[in-house]
């Protein structure tokens, strides 16, 4: 999950967990007013390879990858990978060629128990000009050299970060999973706070990742979200926990839920494709997000609830971090602090799974405008 554009009490957009800062994305002055962006609504139906690419006339939208590698000394490392596009809707009327129409951003991150913190980077640009672009009718999203492209197999993505560097290639393993109602979700009470959203869990990865001087070929699993939307959170949110998880028995589990002003849960949702292809989606009263022990970074101060039970159904799940120190700092490129980071999962107390939490809105209230 990777909302749109949302606002903290200062201006300041998020997309997918990320918030963009107006100063961030403007390079020149725009025009007040201009062409609205497009609504999602029910009833949609996404088709493939066209809905793989990106959707402009849409304000936010993001292709999130996440996973867990091993090295050939067996080391446990998690990965995340994000491409963000935003649409400027006053500069759809803007004539000049530099007019930032679409901004591109990407974060990376490396989760390594070894450091005891992530390796992390980030970038952003306009799109056009050569330099970044998200392209519609398949996924070819790139910033200067950090690209992802879909292949006949699956995906690749090659980023040489500040420090570290991810070769990946991804291997799809199954079909790709509509959330919600056939890929529409819901994130509130009212039908327009809303995204299109489909994952493809259960990829299988190779390739390689440098740290510093070293490079290690990696194996893995990973999970990729593909969502986007034009309005996200009513005014009633302000931040969301999420998490995507690759079972081991095959199946993948996707939940959410959206924050109010208090820190309850304000709505909510999953979906579970089990190992025989059945495919569950669940209710707002169906997910329980219950928090346990928390985290306070030294860098921020903020704290953030790093364990979690999550109910779904009549199922019961336990969440653990890989390492407690995963908070995502993107003030230089969206504003924005999270936390984001590999997780393994236990039920009835035996190891089922892994994958990625996220958890937003715990520096700063958001709400949508």
């Amino acid at each position: 999950m990777r909302p749109p554009v949302l606002h903290s009490r200062t201006p300041l957009t998020l997309c997918a967990g990320v918030l963009l800062t107006a100063a961030a994305l403007a390079s020149e002055a725009l025009p007040e007013s201009g062409e609205p962006p497009a609504s999602v609504v029910p009833g949609y139906v996404l088709e493939f390879p066209r809905d793989f690419g990106s959707h402009p006339e849409f304000g936010v939208e993001w292709w999130y990858l996440t996973g867990w590698l091993e090295t050939s000394e067996h080391q446990p490392l998690g990965f995340q990978i994000t491409f963000f596009r935003t649409r400027q809707s006053a500069a759809q009327v803007n004539p000049s060629a530099f007019a930032p129409r679409q901004l591109l951003i990407a974060h990376c991150a490396i989760s390594d128990p070894a450091r005891g913190r992530p390796w992390l980077d980030q970038r952003i640009r306009r799109a056009g000009l050569g330099l970044a672009e998200a392209q519609p009718g398949d996924t070819h999203v790139w910033i200067d050299d950090w690209t992802l492209d879909r292949t006949a197999a699956g995906y690749q993505a090659h980023l040489a970060a500040e420090g570290f560097g991810l070769t990946l290639q991804f291997e799809v393993t199954q079909p790709v999973l509509l959330n919600g109602v056939a890929g529409y979700s819901q994130k509130g009470p009212s039908a327009q706070s809303a995204s299109y959203y489909y994952s493809q869990p259960q990829l299988r990865v190779s390739g390689s990742i440098a740290r510093g001087a070293r490079t290690d070929s990696v194996v893995g699993r990973a999970w990729l979200d593909h969502e986007w939307s034009s309005q996200y959170l009513d005014a009633q949110a302000d931040g969301w926990d999420w998490v995507g998880l690759n079972l081991d028995d095959g199946s993948a589990l996707m939940a959410f839920r959206i924050r109010d002003h208090q820190g309850r849960s304000y709505w909510a949702g999953g979906t579970l494709r089990d190992a025989h292809g059945q495919v569950r989606a669940f209710a707002p009263d169906e997910v329980t997000f219950s928090p346990g022990r928390r985290w306070r970074s030294p860098r921020t101060g903020v704290s953030y609830p790093v364990t979690w039970q999550l109910r779904l159904g009549t199922r019961r799940f336990d969440i653990e971090p890989l390492l407690e120190d995963q908070e995502n700092d993107a003030r230089l490129s969206s504003g924005a602090i999270y936390w984001e980071g590999a997780v393994r999962v236990q039920e009835q107390a035996h190891a089922a799974g892994a994958g990625y939490l996220e958890l937003t809105g715990y520096q700063h209230p958001l709400s949508l405008r």
